[in-house]
This record gives structure tokens, sequence and C-alpha cells, in this order.
């Protein structure tokens, strides 16, 4: 391969193609060369990342990681992996868990919440559409929002600190877990850059991170 590591990208993301046959010790000095001459070009972006062409470990991606902090400033916020069956084992994992949620605690609601409108629950609740601004939902248990959190939540109402809320693409004006209260940061997160999250407590307070299976797993309902 004549040119070993192509950068391809656009605004929100960048894909690294990589040779599938030299060596990766040969290769990293190559990454290196490459992102230390495009450098200019990232200054401090924020950007999710997949490769293409080889198959890495996650050492091995850790390796590409730690080579592109040290020649550039482009913050990467996310690993995207472009591994079908992987996908596909995530996505079935995470539809028997909210099959799963929707037989235990029952109630669902379809449809847009519009700022004004309130939805109040005895349990945990799901809702396929987005919360806009201005909107509420109010849930003695856990509330999972199939679409965009914009508005305000307040889970586990009762006191129920295990509650959780889940969004697939989550940018809310307050979340409220029990007692503890948490509010939106100054800067939202870009439209490009959405992911789905989960917002939990712990230790007095609330918590938002990137969902995964293991969170899944962890789930205490």
């Amino acid at each position: 391969m004549n040119n070993p590591v192509i950068i391809k990208g656009n605004k929100y993301g960048i894909v690294v193609v990589l040779d599938a046959e030299m060596e990766f010790e040969e290769l990293k000095e190559k990454i290196a060369e490459k992102f230390r001459d495009s450098s200019k070009f990232f200054e401090k972006a924020q950007m999710a990342i997949s490769f293409e062409g080889r198959n890495l470990t996650n050492e091995e991606q850790r390796d590409i990681l730690n080579i592109i902090a040290d020649e550039t400033e482009l913050h990467v916020v996310c690993v995207i992996e472009n591994d079908p069956q992987k996908e596909e084992v995530f996505k079935k994992a995470l539809d028997e868990k909210l099959m799963e949620l929707s037989n235990t605690t029952g109630q669902f609601y379809k449809g847009n919440l519009r700022s004004g409108q309130v939805l109040e629950s005895e349990t945990s609740i799901i809702v396929i559409g987005d919360v806009n601004p201005g909107a509420r939902i109010v849930s003695k248990g856990n509330i999972i929002v199939l679409g965009s959190l914009k508005g305000t939540v307040f889970a586990g109402a009762t006191g129920n600190t295990n509650s959780f809320v889940l969004a697939l693409a989550m940018n809310p004006v307050q979340i409220r877990i029990a007692d503890t209260i948490a509010r939106a940061p100054d800067k939202p997160a870009k439209d490009g850059l959405k992911e789905t999250k989960i917002a939990f407590l712990e230790n007095g307070n609330i918590y938002i991170e990137p969902l995964s299976k293991e969170v899944l797993n962890d789930i205490n309902i």
C-alpha cells in the first residue's frame, strides 16, 4: 500500500484507513507522521473516530489514540466500531433489556412532549419520542426516552435512589433522581455527537455516562 495511513473526515468525525499488512510498530510510526503533518487541520476539535482496513485490538486502539493525543490537539470523544456483528450483539442486548423493562414496569407513551406538557407515572415509563424544552416527566421509577431528551425529568420521585434516566440523545434542562438535582452544562453537546447515555445516582451525585452493555447488566431496578 503506497499510503499506509489515510485520514478521511467531516466536521463531526474522522475515519482512519490503515494498511492491513504492515507491521504494527512500523504502522504506528506512519500514523504519528500522518497526524503530525495534519495537526493544523484539527486544532482543538472534538470528534469521533473510527478505523477501517485493519482489525485492531483494544490495546492497539489505545496506542493509536495516544499517538493522536501526542501529535495533535484533537480531542477524540469516542471510537465508533465498524463491526456489524458487534453492533448486532449490542443492539440485541439493548432491545432485550428495554423489552424486559417494559414487561416489568409497564407504561409506554408514544409521541413527542411539547413545552408545557407534563407526563406523570406511578411506575417506570418508556417515552417513544422526543421530550422538548419546557416539557416535564415525573416518574416514581425509571425514565427511558427513545428520542431526544431536552426537557426536565424527575425519576425516583418517591425517593428511589436506584432509579435511572436513559435517552438516545441526552441534553436535558434538568435531571432529578430522588432528592438529587443535576442541571445541563453551559455548553450543550453538539448535535453531531449524539449517543445513548444513562444518568444514575451514586454517592450523592448524578453521573451521566455513555451506555454500554456492562452498564445495562448492572442496572438495578
